[in-house]
């Protein structure tokens, strides 16, 4: 495939949208391949050469690597953005062309048997970062990197110091280097597609960020990983990537989980207007790109097997559930979290109708405790899950009645082998707990709220003291109540006053 995408004439938006959108789209994924091959090329070539030459081919192995996901994320989220296509056509169709050139020049150095493996990269680092002075071949790739990183912000105009004069001095220095390998010119940038002031706008409404943003940020506590791994895939109805009708303008993207190497990833985002959650999946089947979305209200989860979670879709042609996609996930965490992130988006958007409550419970999942805690002002129930695959313990918090009733607040994964100061019984209903970090499903919960003591541990507050005792029971390893400090705490005090009322 050409990368060089050329015009005949002034498209407009909604032209550019129909007819270059998919060999735009296509196009980043196709030099995303090439990307990869090249950077698993060099790494080969970097085992085979003396040490002496592994720190500069590192660094340009990590950076071809990092265009490689830069260019797919691009991608990913321009299918998502199509209204905002284009106004980064043109700055595409300045990349594009060149990076091509310059992957391509590696894999010819590459596999070029007159010389031996060391002359070989001596040729190719020198030759290469000599074309442009001042620009090594590691600069090269950090250079096109930046240029990518700052597409994906004129893209999603996720932020109002969007750096336009940094975006055309590496326009015009990635112009001198085409134009010192003779690639021909591209068609000049329409200024008139970049509005810095919707982009201000658009940013206004969406500072304030979603709970979903930060649960896969966080650093998991633990890694309990399946001994059996299934293969993830997506059934759709698919269509080619870029036929997919125009989303809303207004969407802003919150998570993306990659499956099987990047084989499939899962997109999920939301629609401003209403605040509706949808799901965007992309699957690569040997050289073609298939996608579909799917509003979160219309699909359900379950836990398949060990490793599996299936997300199926009503077929109304069929009277019945058809997959829409499996996904196999590494580790026991990050299937818990996929999943609680889900639900609470399906359970909590205004199209849903209505909810199986068995979706409410992930499969193979024991209960070993429940009981109503007062968390952060409210009434919750908390328990405690054990899964039978991986042996891992979790506590988890959902609301406690009305029509949210068991959607999840927040989750925490025990770390095992928990020391003696895990747990302390502050008082008869107040147990606090060290090294836990609550992953929040609910923008209006404050775990700060929960932390007390000098290094901040986790109070769970009990509504009443049998539940605290059966709590620590659980864990064997838990100090008696006398462990607690000669002072009585806030928590005690609070207690004692309840008992005397």
């Amino acid at each position: 495939m050409d990368p060089i995408l050329r015009r005949n004439r002034m498209p407009t938006a909604r032209m550019a949208v129909q007819q270059l959108g998919p060999q735009l789209l296509n196009g980043c994924f196709h030099e995303a391949d090439r990307a990869d091959m090249v950077g698993l090329n060099l790494q080969g070539l970097r085992n085979c050469l003396s040490e002496q030459f592994h720190a500069h081919l590192s660094g340009v192995i990590e950076e071809i690597f990092n265009t490689s996901r830069l260019l797919r994320d691009l991608a990913e989220q321009a299918q998502i953005h199509v209204s905002q296509l284009p106004a980064v056509f043109d700055y595409l169709n300045v990349i594009l062309p060149c990076l091509c050139k310059t992957l391509r020049d590696i894999m010819s150095f590459y596999e070029d048997k007159s010389m031996n493996k060391e002359h070989r990269w001596r040729t190719m680092y020198h030759k290469l970062g000599n074309e442009l002075p001042g620009t090594t071949l590691p600069a090269r790739f950090i250079m096109y990197n930046q240029f990518l990183r700052l597409l994906q912000e004129l893209l999603t105009r996720r932020s109002p110091n969007f750096d336009l004069n940094g975006m055309e001095s590496l326009r015009l220095r990635i112009l001198q280097l085409r134009a010192a390998r003779k690639i021909p010119p591209p068609s000049p940038i329409r200024t008139d597609l970049l509005r810095r002031d919707e982009a201000l706008e658009f940013w206004n409404r969406e500072t304030n960020s979603h709970w979903a943003e930060a649960i896969f940020t966080q650093p998991l506590p633990s890694r309990r990983e399946f001994k059996h791994q299934g293969r993830s895939d997506a059934f759709g109805p698919l269509q080619q990537l870029g036929h997919l009708p125009p989303l809303p303008r207004d969407v802003k993207i919150l998570v993306k989980r990659s499956f099987d190497n990047d084989r499939i990833s899962v997109i999920f985002f939301l629609q401003l207007r209403d605040q509706t959650p949808s799901l965007l999946i992309r699957s690569k089947d040997a050289s073609r790109i298939w996608v579909s979305v799917r509003g979160a209200h219309e699909l359900s989860i379950r836990r398949e097997n060990d490793s599996v979670l299936l997300l199926s879709r009503w077929s109304r042609s069929e009277q019945k559930a058809k997959p829409w996609a499996i996904l196999s996930f590494l580790t026991w965490e990050e299937m818990v979290l996929f999943y609680c992130t889900f639900l609470c988006l399906r359970v909590r958007s205004q199209l849903t109708l209505n909810v199986n409550p068995a979706e409410f419970r992930l499969r193979k999942e024991r209960r070993l405790f429940q009981a109503q805690i007062i968390d952060d002002g409210y009434r919750h129930v908390l328990m405690v899950f054990e899964d039978s695959v991986t042996g891992g313990c979790r506590l988890h918090a959902a609301v406690w009645e009305g029509k949210l009733r068991a959607c999840p607040i927040w989750t925490a994964f025990i770390p095992p082998n928990v020391s003696s100061s895990w747990l302390l019984r502050k008082s008869k209903r107040h147990i606090w707990l060290r090294d836990i970090q609550p992953y929040v499903f609910w923008e209006e919960y404050r775990p700060t709220n929960q932390r007390k003591g000098p290094f901040g541990a986790f109070e769970l507050a009990f509504a009443n003291s049998e539940a605290a005792t059966r709590f620590q029971e659980l864990f064997a390893s838990s100090p008696d109540v006398s462990a607690a400090s000669a002072a009585p705490e806030s928590s005690e005090r609070n207690d004692r006053a309840e008992e005397a009322d």
